[in-house]
């Protein structure tokens, strides 16, 4: 909604806020972050849980996620060699914001057979 003439006031969005909403809001991420908020989980766990993430997304998902510190990949020198991603404290401190999503789209997105 477009603020009425003479009351059109500048509000400058915070950047920091800004590149938050940047980063979690590509595509994939919110996802990714959900699945792991129940546990570690290996590469192949993660692209069965999200139904249509491509092994390249999600590499490049996991590279930027680890890169901002929010996910760590853990190697487990085993045979084969085992690795797992998990979130850092930063990350888990995101879980308030994904559950306040989780209850908006309770709340106001449809049950539909459409929308799982």
């Amino acid at each position: 909604m477009k603020p009425a003439e003479g009351n059109a006031t500048n509000h400058c969005i915070c950047p920091r806020y800004k590149y938050a909403v940047q980063l979690l809001g590509k595509r994939w991420t919110g996802l990714i972050l959900a699945t792991l908020l129940h546990g570690p989980k290996r590469f192949g766990e993660i692209t069965m849980a999200v139904e249509g993430l491509s092994d390249r997304m999600l590499s490049d998902r996991m590279r930027e996620l680890e890169g901002e510190g929010i996910v760590e990949r853990v190697v487990y020198p085993d045979i084969p060699v085992r690795v797992e991603y998990h979130l850092t404290d930063k990350g888990h401190n995101l879980e308030p914001v994904i559950e306040a999503i989780h209850q908006w789209a309770k709340q106001w997105i449809p049950s539909d057979s459409q929308i799982c």
